[in-house]
């Protein structure tokens, strides 16, 4: 390996790519869950006019990039950000920048605290090496805003409802808006009840959200936990490992049994969906939900 491929390595390492422009770079930053302060937005602005060409590019992963920077100017750039807080991105085979959308602080679907999951993960994970490129994905709940099933770890919020017979009157209305059918009004002893398919069940929360009486609860909170999904040149939608996971302290255990995995058994350049599919689904579930 030459000097200049060498150097691009570690340019990589750090969020910047050539361009295909000779000697012109892309600098894509780092925005965890998409979070970006109003004067670091400003300070991006600057370096953006100083450096490049004027204009940023807002990614698919919740980032921004600033294109058109020559490689005699990538240092100072950089420097320019981080005074401001701003840290630079991930690329080629390593833990990528965790997205997240805003989860229960301001979403009235959210289930969970996603920006609290995303900075962990972070914290934990960025920029470690792997096989090949890795992505993390936190979404609230079941309308998955971030795609949870379309990257290497997904991380969604999940509800699991109960019905409490003493406040229900019996409208029907959670039967017609239950997304996947999932409910059902059957007669019973004490005239009706409302039961719920488990495994139809996606976890949502139209049910507890929606119904008038306030008949259906919450019974459990937690995450549901997916892994393998990848959107490259060949997709594959994630597996769930786990539909309901009850704690952190779990979700965290599991999220690192995988990454520990992954690492190794995954060959160079193979996502980790695919290697799931060529170790197969079944015997990976078995090691990663065994009792330690």
């Amino acid at each position: 390996m030459s000097e200049h491929e060498l150097d691009l390595a570690a340019l990589s390492k750090v969020g910047m790519m050539r361009q295909k422009q000779p000697d012109y770079y892309v600098m894509r930053l780092k925005a965890v869950a998409g979070d970006m302060t109003a004067s670091q937005l400003a300070c991006v602005a600057g370096v953006a006019e100083k450096y490049g060409r004027g204009f940023v590019h807002l990614s698919t992963r919740q980032g921004i990039e600033i294109h058109y920077v020559h490689r005699d100017h990538l240092e100072t750039a950089r420097l320019e950000l981080q005074g401001a807080g701003i840290e630079m991105g991930a690329c080629g085979p390593r833990v990528r920048v965790i997205v997240a959308c805003p989860g229960e602080e301001t979403c009235r679907w959210g289930n969970i605290d996603t920006k609290k999951i995303a900075r962990e993960l972070d914290r934990r994970y960025f920029k470690q090496e792997t096989p090949s490129k890795f992505k993390l994905a936190v979404t609230g709940c079941s309308n998955n805003c971030t795609k949870a099933n379309e990257n290497d770890i997904g991380v969604r919020g999940a509800i699991e409802p109960k019905w409490e017979a003493g406040e229900c009157n019996d409208c029907g209305l959670c039967v017609s808006l239950c997304p996947v059918s999932a409910i059902e009004r059957r007669d019973s002893d004490e005239g009706y009840c409302y039961a719920i398919d488990e495994q139809l069940c996606i976890n949502c929360s139209v049910c507890t959200s929606l119904c008038p009486s306030n008949s259906w609860v919450i019974g459990r909170k937690g995450y549901t936990l997916y892994i393998g999904g990848t959107m490259g040149r060949v997709p594959r939608f994630a597996s769930v490992l786990k539909k309901m996971v009850e704690s952190e302290e779990e979700l965290y255990l599991l999220i690192e049994k995988a990454i520990a995995l992954y690492r190794e058994k995954g060959r160079k350049k193979e996502r980790f969906g695919h290697m799931i599919d060529r170790i197969g689904l079944e015997a990976v579930k078995e090691e990663l939900l065994a009792k330690p």
